[in-house]
C-alpha cells in the first residue's frame, strides 16, 4: 500500500485545448483536445508518481467521463479507489488562445454528493490508510458536503496516526478543523483565512505566527509567486528564494508543489528541504503546456538550482 493516500472530493476530466483568439458568439475551431485525470487530490498523486513515488488517490466517480478519468489514471498506472457515485464527473476546459498566449480556464461544479455518497467515501479513505504516512486532501469541494468536511477528514486522519496535509480555499479552508499537519496556501487563500490584507512580509509573518501558534495548524507554506515562499513551523519563519523560469502553463502547478513537498517529507527530508522540491515541481509543471503536470528531470534540476 502506497504511504501517501490522496482525496479529491470533487475530480474531473481536464480537457485542454488551442484556438486563434476568443471571441464572443463565434464558433471556436480549436486543435485536437488533450484529456488528463484531474482536480486537486488526483493531481498530487500523478505528480507523486511522475517525481518517481506512489501515492494512493480516491474519490467518487460517475458516468462515461468518470469511467474515462478511471481509464486514463490507469494508462499512467497511478493506484486509484474510485467510489461509484449517480451523478456525472464533472468536465474542466482550459483553451489557449494563439494570439496573445492567455490561457482560459472553464471549471464545472460538479456533481451533488449526498450524506450517503459522502459517508462512502470517508468509509474508503479510512480503509486505505493502513500503513499510510500522509494523507492529501486537495481541491474544493462539490455541491453538498458540509464546510467543515475537511474537518472530518483531518480527525480520521489523526485517528489512523496519518499526518493530515490540506490544500483548498475559502469556507472550506476557514471550516478544517485543528487536525492539519500541513496546509499549503496562495497569499489570496491565506488574506481570506486571516481576514484581513496582508500586503507585506511583517504582516505576512504575523498572521502566519498567529495561525501556528491558534494550533490549528502544525505547519504553513504560504505560496508567493515570484516572490518565493514562506514556510513556518513553530516560532520559525523561513523565506524561500522563487524558482525563475519562463511559464508555458499554470494548470497543476500547485498540485505539483504539494506533491513535491509530501514526496521530499516522505523521503526523510527537513521541511525547508522537502518545500524547496515542492516549488521546484511546481515550476517544473508551469514549463509544460495545457494539462501536463511536472516532469522529474525538469523538478530535479530546478531544486539542483536552487540548492547550489
Amino acid at each position: 500500500m502506497p504511504r501517501i493516500v490522496t482525496l479529491t472530493m470533487n475530480p474531473a476530466l481536464d480537457i485542454a485545448t488551442a484556438t486563434d483568439s476568443v471571441v464572443p458568439t463565434e464558433k471556436l475551431r480549436c486543435a485536437e483536445p488533450r484529456y488528463d485525470p484531474g482536480g486537486g487530490g488526483i493531481n498530487v498523486a500523478r505528480a507523486v508518481r511522475l517525481l518517481g513515488g506512489e501515492a494512493l488517490a480516491v474519490f467518487p466517480v460517475g458516468g462515461l467521463s468518470g469511467e474515462m478519468l478511471c481509464r486514463l489514471l490507469d494508462q499512467e498506472t497511478v493506484p486509484f479507489s474510485a467510489v461509484p457515485i449517480a451523478g456525472i464527473t464533472r468536465e474542466s476546459l482550459a483553451v489557449v488562445e494563439r494570439q496573445s498566449g492567455r490561457q482560459f480556464r472553464f471549471l464545472l461544479p460538479g456533481p451533488r454528493l449526498d450524506e450517503r455518497d459522502q459517508q462512502r467515501c470517508l468509509d474508503e479513505l479510512a480503509a486505505r490508510l493502513d500503513g499510510a504516512g500522509y494523507l492529501v486532501a486537495s481541491g474544493s469541494l462539490p455541491p453538498g458536503p458540509p464546510v467543515d468536511f475537511y474537518a472530518r477528514v483531518g480527525a480520521l486522519a489523526r485517528k489512523s496516526g496519518v499526518r493530515f496535509v490540506l490544500d483548498t480555499s475559502g469556507p472550506a479552508l476557514a471550516a478544517a478543523g485543528g487536525d492539519i499537519y500541513l496546509l499549503k496556501t496562495s497569499l489570496r487563500e491565506f488574506e481570506e483565512l486571516s481576514g484581513r490584507p496582508l500586503p507585506n512580509a511583517g504582516d505576512q509573518e504575523a498572521a502566519a505566527r498567529d495561525l501556528i501558534a491558534g494550533g490549528r495548524v502544525a505547519v504553513l507554506v504560504l505560496s508567493l509567486g515570484e516572490r518565493g515562499a514562506l514556510l513556518a513551523m513553530g516560532g520559525e519563519i523561513q523565506r524561500l528564494d522563487a524558482v525563475r523560469v519562463a511559464a508555458v502553463g499554470s494548470v497543476g502547478a500547485g498540485d505539483s508543489m504539494v506533491a513535491g513537498i509530501v514526496w521530499g517529507l516522505e523521503r526523510g527530508w527537513n521541511l525547508a528541504e522537502a518545500v524547496r522540491y515542492g516549488m521546484a515541481a511546481g515550476a517544473a509543471a508551469l514549463l509544460r503546456p495545457g494539462t501536463e503536470l511536472c516532469r522529474r528531470e525538469d523538478a530535479d534540476r530546478l531544486y539542483r538550482g536552487l540548492c547550489a
